[in-house]
């Protein structure tokens, strides 16, 4: 199947527009059953639900993209991060890890999380750590923490094939996501850095591309370079004061207004907001009631 690329016993499977949200890719390990982020192609993962044999479900983290097609898994264990398990269990902490104040918004959300993501409250059958090898007969898998994107975020190196998989830091152009509520930019370059030092030969990502053959060399400075850019843009804007709103609609990160624009304007003032508040701590910017601006101490 063209969805499908194998590498030994793991199975890299293509989620529907190429892995682009509300898509991501998944990864099947043959034999062990092993399923992670289910959430690329509904009617492939049934066809390897009532086929191959799934017998477990692994989340490198908590976020909707990559469990889009749980519900196809609903009598199987889950496991995941101790740091990222508490969304999957009720969905009002789901939107309050997001950040979601404005209340129309969020029962909006909720019901899309419900209905286009079949979003259902869901305990782990165990906690996945960071450093543990996981024997999977076939296969032996390193589990390494990655936090920054979420605060639980794993990556998965497959050491016979040295294949790694990177979930969500995806070396794509858009560059990382750090929006959430407890998602952190310092810890977001160092979990990249970490990645960077694996000694793999073969990569996986969640979107977009998807695989890389080659050592992706300069795309690992690329990817985190947007941080710097994204800075530096609002650092320049903030030569005059302006509201949170105003920063907004400057759309440094998506630098043009996007449907629905309710979501996307979400996004970028959550992104927006820790650069925000990395500025401050460097005492970079300062505040005035509810306009930012440029430090002049």
């Amino acid at each position: 199947m063209r969805e499908l690329e194998r590498f030994g016993p793991v199975w890299f499977i293509r989620g529907q527009n190429n892995g682009k949200y509300p898509y991501c890719h998944s990864i099947y390990v043959e034999g062990a059953g092993v399923l992670i982020d289910p959430g690329s192609d509904r009617k492939l993962l049934k066809h390897l639900r009532e086929n191959q044999g799934v017998k477990v479900i692994w989340l490198s983290h908590w976020h909707e993209d990559h469990m889009m097609h749980l519900d196809l898994f609903d009598d199987l264990p889950i496991w995941i991060s101790k740091e990222d398990a508490p969304p999957l269990s009720d969905i009002e902490v789901f939107l309050e890890w997001y950040g979601m104040e404005n209340e129309d918004f969020r029962n909006d959300w909720c019901v899309t999380l419900m209905e286009k993501f079949h979003l259902r409250p869901r305990k782990p059958a165990r906690f996945i750590s960071g450093g543990e090898l996981i024997d999977l007969g076939n296969v032996t898998v390193e589990v390494i923490s990655t936090p920054g994107h979420t605060p639980g975020h794993l990556s998965f190196f497959f050491k016979e094939p040295e294949a790694l998989f990177m979930g969500d830091y995806d070396l794509t152009n858009f560059g990382p996501w750090y929006g959430d509520l407890f998602s952190s930019i310092e810890d977001t370059i160092a979990s990249v850095e970490r990645l960077k030092s694996i000694p793999a030969k073969v990569w996986f990502t969640s979107h977009e591309n998807g695989i890389f053959r080659d050592e992706p060399g300069k795309l690992w400075d690329d990817y985190l370079s947007v941080i710097k850019k994204r800075e530096e843009r609002l650092y320049d804007l903030l030569k005059k004061p302006r509201t949170m709103q105003e920063i907004v609609i400057e759309r440094i990160v998506y630098r043009k207004e996007r449907e629905p624009k309710e979501f996307f304007d979400f996004c970028e003032w959550v992104l927006m907001k820790k650069h925000i508040e990395r500025l401050m701590e460097q005492n970079l910017v300062e505040v005035k009631g509810e306009r930012y601006r440029r430090s002049h101490n």
